[in-house]
């Protein structure tokens, strides 16, 4: 567990009500490991891995996808929203360790007898790290895969330098890893939705803060205003969405898209240059990736077999995952550390006290 700030702690006033662990593991059984990589002067990358239903249960959820902005990869991805399920463990790191990654999850799902069927396409998802980290070194390796598959737990999680955030930047800031989740009340189904981002994104100008002009007040050690285009784009977010509510693959890609908008509450323009992409997915209905006996309708309806949601109880979960969303890249940008990386460049971490005293101005500060 970190003991590292969050965006709640700082009293920034944030909406709705969080789980337990303010992450993506209040939804029961999701897991998540990570595997951080800083060596010398220019290593700093790492690999994040989420195990759906928990690294020893195999049972593939339903799940979609959304692409926001494609200048980027999710592999796996066209299976996922053609076949409508996650049939393994989530893997995020940066973008040339791709491949890597994903040969990496084939080998401990065939040694772990984990494939729903003779073949696999994981979800391996990335953002560049290209600023701080010697990307094109390859420094991710096979066994940090593994140490991050293996290493996944259920609880509170580390946030900031860490994992496959470790070397990222966010608004000009350093960014990285974040977590955060919301539990609808009993009245909406008590449903939780948990969140988990890679953010490297953004430029300092645009970053609001529970509607505060944050990055027009702390303008010191931006990193890329020397003369460049303001609007130009410099790096991607990977939001991974996870709820426990019953939720079919065409429902899930919808959730998927209100990343965007959580996105858009910090100011994000996305831009050309921004790999945006979202993938959500549910721990309900158990077992019904595995073929069966084909059954009559009141067959099935005495079995209960599959539970949806009505279309019409969406909008709770969807308030959700943009809220979820937005607070976790917040919690990104507040728990990572200022970081020399390739180079000898330097990113700052947002100073919580000026952040704090800008919040202040605008009395959005709740403590």
């Amino acid at each position: 567990m970190t003991s590292k700030a969050r965006a709640r702690n700082l009293g920034i006033p944030l909406e709705g009500t969080p789980g337990p662990y303010n992450a993506i593991t209040d939804v029961s059984n999701v897991e998540v490991g990570l595997a951080t990589i800083i060596e010398g002067k220019s290593v700093r990358t790492g690999v994040t891995a989420i195990h759906p239903r928990g690294k020893t249960d195999h049972d593939p959820v339903f799940g979609g996808t959304f692409s926001f902005n494609g200048n980027g990869e999710m592999t796996g991805a066209a299976w996922v929203d053609e076949g409508g399920f996650v049939e393994g463990p989530i893997c995020i790191t940066n973008t040339h360790s791709v491949g890597m990654v994903r040969d990496a999850v084939i080998d401990w799902q065939v040694k772990n007898t984990a494939m729903l069927q003779r073949w696999s396409c994981p979800v391996v998802a990335e953002t560049a790290d290209g600023w701080l980290n010697d990307m094109n070194g390859f420094h991710v390796k096979a066994e940090h895969v593994w140490q991050a598959l293996e290493g996944a737990e259920n609880g509170p999680l580390a946030e900031g330098n860490i994992g496959g955030g470790t070397g990222m930047i966010c608004y000009e800031f350093k960014g990285g890893t974040g977590t955060a989740s919301q539990r609808l009340p009993k009245k909406y189904g008590g449903y939780t939705v948990g969140v988990l981002v890679q953010a490297n994104f953004g430029r300092r100008y645009q970053l609001t803060v529970a509607g505060v002009p944050v990055g027009q007040h702390i303008t010191e050690d931006a990193l890329f205003t020397n003369g460049e285009n303001p609007f130009r784009e410099q790096g991607s977010l990977i939001v991974i969405l996870a709820t426990d509510a019953p939720l079919f693959p065409y429902q899930l890609k919808r959730v998927a898209k209100r990343a965007a908008l959580g996105m858009a509450r910090t100011s994000s323009l996305g831009g050309n240059g921004s790999g945006d992409i979202f993938l959500a997915f549910s721990t309900a209905n158990r077992g019904v990736a595995y073929p069966g006996p084909v059954l009559s309708s009141v067959e099935a309806s005495e079995l209960g077999c599959v539970q949806i949601l009505p279309n019409d109880h969406l909008d709770p979960i969807f308030a959700a995952a943009v809220l979820a969303t937005e607070e976790a890249i917040l919690n990104a940008m507040l728990a990572a550390e200022t970081m020399t990386g390739r180079d000898g460049l330097t990113v700052p971490a947002l100073p919580h006290d000026l952040l704090q005293n800008v919040m202040r101005q605008y009395n959005r500060l709740s403590m």
